[in-house]
C-alpha cells in the first residue's frame, strides 16, 4: 500500500524573537524570505508587505507590575475621593457592582443602545463594577500590564481605556511620550483624569470622547482591551485603527464575542455575520507578532501595503 499523501507545510519565514530567539511568520501563500537588517523581507508575490521591520518588545523582566498588584494603582483610595464616599461604603459596593450593572438594561441588548448605554446609562456604576473586576482578576490584568510594558512608546491610543489602569501605567513609562485616554463614559474620563493628577501623570495623558477628537495624531501603540466586544461595528474600529496607525506601530488587543453559557457577558456581541467581518477585517489589515506571554491579549502590526 502506498504512503499516504502528507500535507503541505506552509513556507514559514524566520525572524527575531524576544530575547533573540528564533520564531517563525507563517506565510500560507508560499512567499520566500530571509532576515536582513532586522527586517523580514518577502517576495513581492505575497500577500504581505514586501518589508517588514520587526518590533523589539523588551524584556518582560524589565517591566514592573508591583504597583497595581498591590493595590490596584490605589483604585479604592481614588474611587473613595472621586465619588465622595468612605472607603468602607465603596468596598462593601463592589462585590455586587456587575450585578447592578446588568440591572441596569434588563432584556437584550441592541446594538444601536450600546453609545447610548454606555455614555449617559452606566453612570458611576461602571467605575465600581470596573474597578472590581480589575481587582479580582489582578493577575490576568498584570500579565497584560507586562505586556504593555514590553510594547508601548511614544504616542499611545488607550481605547475604552475604563478606570485608566493601563493609561496610568503607559504614561508612567519613560518610552511613551503621551497617552490618549478614550472613552464613551463620561464618569471614566473625569475618573481618569483625577487620577492622573493625584499620581502626578497629568502632563502626560489627556481624555477625549472619542478617537476624533485625538486630531490627526498617528500613534505608535494602540492598546484595546476587552472593549471590541462591546461595538456593534467593531470592523469599522479595526479599520480606523489601522488608518490611524503609524507604520511601525504596535496594537495590543483581545476580544471575547460570547455571551456566556447562561448569559453572563449580556453586553457582549455575538453575532455570527459581524464575528466573521471582524476576523475578515484583522486578517486583513494587520499581521500578528509573537509575544512570551501565555494571556489572551496579542500584539499586531499593520499591513500598510494594502
Amino acid at each position: 500500500m502506498a504512503d499516504p499523501p502528507q500535507p503541505v507545510a506552509a513556507a514559514q519565514t524566520p525572524h527575531t524573537a524576544v530575547g533573540g530567539q528564533t520564531g517563525w511568520l507563517v506565510d500560507h501563500h508560499k512567499a520566500k524570505g530571509s532576515v536582513q537588517g532586522g527586517q523580514v523581507v518577502v517576495s513581492s508575490d505575497c500577500c504581505i508587505p514586501s518589508v517588514l521591520p520587526v518590533p523589539q518588545l523588551r524584556d518582560s523582566r524589565s517591566v514592573s507590575v508591583e504597583a497595581f498588584l498591590q493595590d490596584g494603582l490605589a483604585v479604592k483610595q481614588h474611587l473613595s475621593r472621586y465619588l465622595q464616599l468612605p472607603l468602607e461604603v465603596v468596598e462593601q459596593r463592589l462585590p455586587s457592582s456587575t450585578d447592578d450593572l446588568a440591572e441596569l438594561h434588563p432584556g437584550a441588548f441592541r446594538p444601536e443602545d450600546a453609545t447610548t448605554f454606555y455614555e449617559d446609562t452606566v453612570g458611576t456604576g461602571h467605575l465600581l463594577e470596573l474597578a472590581a473586576w480589575h481587582l479580582s482578576s489582578a493577575d490576568y490584568i498584570a500579565d497584560t500590564l507586562r505586556l504593555q510594558g514590553m510594547a508601548v512608546r511614544g504616542q499611545v491610543l488607550d481605547f475604552g481605556g475604563g478606570i485608566g489602569t493601563h493609561a496610568l501605567s503607559a504614561a508612567a513609562l519613560p518610552e511613551v511620550d503621551h497617552v490618549w485616554f478614550v472613552d464613551l463614559n463620561p464618569q471614566n474620563r473625569a475618573f481618569v483624569e483625577r487620577r492622573a493628577e493625584i499620581l502626578g501623570l497629568a502632563q502626560k495623558l489627556s481624555v477625549h470622547r472619542d478617537l476624533e477628537s485625538t486630531g490627526d495624531i498617528r500613534f505608535d501603540a494602540v492598546v484595546c482591551l476587552d472593549v471590541l466586544e462591546h461595538l456593534p461595528d467593531p470592523s469599522a474600529q479595526l479599520a480606523e485603527f489601522h488608518r490611524r496607525m503609524a507604520p511601525e506601530a504596535i496594537a495590543l488587543m483581545n476580544w471575547y464575542f460570547f455571551k456566556g453559557h447562561d448569559g453572563e457577558y449580556p453586553f457582549h456581541f455575538d453575532d455570527p455575520a459581524l464575528v466573521e467581518e471582524f476576523f475578515r477585517c484583522l486578517q486583513s489589515r494587520f499581521l500578528e507578532l509573537f509575544h512570551p506571554l501565555l494571556i489572551t491579549t496579542r500584539v499586531y502590526r499593520p499591513l500598510k501595503d494594502l
